[in-house]
């Protein structure tokens, strides 16, 4: 049914930024040596890499795709780590993939070149004794077919190249995935198709249901980011899924969106997962899957960074090599004994923690703990205010929020879900976008934030100071349509709310809702005497998560009153670490 919902649109070829060193479609096995750099800014190979360019692998319906697959020069058979995406395998040296080093201050430097965007660095794996494939996927450059976005016949297809690759006399039939983005959801999908020979999965920060996190966060027909992804890859000689279209037709969640969540259950592999707090577009997903997947062993650490910094990191690589080794080759080394979960803990003044071990997600130690709106102090306390008193603001006036304070009088550290649960009322409407976002504040009222990359150069703090919020991190934010607000019983728990968007509830003049939202996720201290801010909107707060996408601006009208206190005690929900 979902395939019969899907559109199409004419793909074009890879425009020249796009277009690097190895992108010319060249067929044949070559060897390339020691000290080889592809071009002056990037790194020289350590070791001898047998590059084979272009290998065509027919899929189960007879569409044929190229790979390109580097590999260590001997007769050693070796595991291979696949890269599965749309973006072309011989990007690495475009002028697309080194601005995006350059935005977010990242030194081409510290690559080869050879590693598809987000991928893994053959230069650096092949040394460690792992082969890399490099798909052009379906409907990508030179391979055949349409291409899809993020749904089950990718998982289809990449079980495909997966059970290809362990068939090689190369190979030693593991066969690991690896890669942030789309290289990270790819994982979800293939894992859940269980291919018998991968062994092993380290998705590194990407969405877990297209519908929720993608083209309709929080109900809202929010598409400046599916429009970049559409527009700006899948270049080929064919057809490319049109998600802009599909959202447009189907607004609420079909078969066409349900296909495009992975089988969670079904994902039984070794998992590495990496997560951080800051992506609006991945946070979210990644600990969507990272709670639901069946995976006996997995493991998870939140950083407390941006996601491409972090991948490329001496240290983190070799902690994922120490992860590859134990799946892939089979070696005692000790990583059982790491702990399930590691987490960060922000500070927003210089002072994160990094790598704080758990059981868990969120840890043991925290309590949720309900904070209630007073609508008359403008506080967040404890203990439900006995009054009501409702707050309004009018859409189309400054300032179209309100917000509410409480100052923390003893160390107190946030790690887990927040939640914020309202009773609204719409004059002038019979609907609300709503906006919410809990802030950090000094002592003094001041809102802190912290960069989340290397760059913090006057460009990084124009492109931030509004929008861009995968370089800068200025609080958890969360939204949701009043329409949009029935709850998916089947998935929603106490912690972390899930809607069902299958239907649209508008609201009658006088009447009283109420809205459960879900915030992204947190770890965050407060030292004595600093401030946490809870804000409620009609206003996108922090803006788009890319420079240069279009804004989303909320379809709010008239004057949104939010209730407190009494008989509509509104409240926000904080994860507080007791130890």
């Amino acid at each position: 049914m979902s395939d019969d919902q899907k559109m199409f649109v004419q793909s074009h070829p890879l425009p020249p930024a796009r277009t690097g060193a190895l992108t010319g479609f060249d067929p044949g096995t070559r060897t390339l040596e020691a000290g080889f750099q592809i071009a002056p800014q990037f790194q020289a190979l350590p070791v001898d890499i047998v590059l084979e360019k272009d290998v065509a692998v027919q899929l189960r319906d007879g569409v044929t795709i190229h790979v390109d697959i580097f590999r260590p020069a001997g007769t050693e058979k070796v595991p291979v780590i696949v890269a599965w995406s749309p973006y072309g395998k011989g990007q690495g040296t475009s002028l697309s993939v080194m601005g995006v080093f350059g935005l977010v201050g990242l030194s081409n430097g510290i690559v080869s070149g050879l590693e598809k965007f987000e991928g893994p660095d053959p230069a650096y794996w092949c040394a460690q004794g792992y082969a890399i494939c490099n798909p052009d996927i379906r409907g990508v450059v030179d391979s055949e077919g349409n291409s899809v976005l993020w749904d089950r016949q990718e998982g289809r297809d990449c079980y495909d190249l997966i059970e290809w690759l362990a068939e090689q006399e190369w190979c030693s039939g593991k066969v690991g995935m690896s890669g942030t983005s789309y290289l990270a959801v790819a994982q979800w999908f293939t894992a859940a198709e269980q291919p018998p020979h991968l062994a092993a999965i380290n998705p590194w920060e990407g969405v877990s249901d297209v519908y929720r996190d993608l083209v309709q966060r929080g109900g809202m027909p929010d598409t400046g980011f599916a429009g970049l992804l559409q527009n700006g890859s899948f270049f080929g000689k064919n057809q490319k899924e049109d998600i802009l279209a599909e959202a447009e037709r189907y607004p609420l969640m079909t078969d066409l969106w349900q296909n495009k969540i992975a089988d969670f259950d079904r994902i039984t592999v070794p998992a590495y997962v990496v997560a951080s707090y800051s992506n609006t577009l991945h946070t979210a997903g990644t600990f969507r899957a990272w709670r639901r997947m069946a995976s006996e062993q997995k493991w998870m650490r939140v950083h407390n960074g941006q996601e491409w910094p972090d991948y490329y990191d001496e240290a983190n690589r070799e902690d994922l090599r120490r992860f590859f080794d134990h799946f892939l080759k089979n070696e005692n080394n000790g990583w059982e004994l790491t702990p399930r979960v590691r987490y960060s803990v922000l500070d927003l003044e210089g002072g994160d923690r990094v790598n704080v071990a758990a059981d868990a997600f969120p840890p043991a130690d925290v309590t949720s703990t309900k904070f209630y709106l007073n609508g008359r102090s403008r506080t967040l306390t404890t203990e439900a205010p006995s009054d009501e008193q409702a707050v309004a603001y009018d859409v189309a006036s400054t300032p179209n929020a309100v917000s509410f304070i409480t100052r923390f009088e003893q160390e107190t550290v946030l790690v887990g879900y927040p939640k914020a649960h309202l009773w609204i009322e719409a004059q002038g409407s019979d609907d609300v976008d709503l906006f919410v976002l809990v802030q950090k504040l000094d002592a003094y009222g001041t809102p802190l934030q912290a960069f989340t990359v290397p760059n913090q150069s006057a460009m990084a703090h124009d492109l931030t100071d509004h929008g861009a919020t995968i370089l800068r991190y200025k609080g958890s934010d969360g939204r949701l349509r009043a329409s949009a607000r029935h709850l998916d019983e089947t998935l929603t728990t106490d912690d972390v709310p899930a809607h069902s968007f299958d239907r649209i509830e508008k609201l009658s003049p006088g009447e009283i809702v109420e809205l459960q939202i879900d915030l992204l996720p947190i770890g965050l201290a407060f030292h004595p005497g600093e401030q946490l801010r809870f804000v409620i909107s009609a206003r996108n707060l922090l803006g788009t998560m890319m420079p240069g996408l279009p804004e989303f601006v909320g379809a709010n009208a008239g004057t949104h009153i939010i209730h407190t206190g009494g008989e509509h005690s509104s409240y926000l929900q904080l994860p507080v670490q007791t130890a």
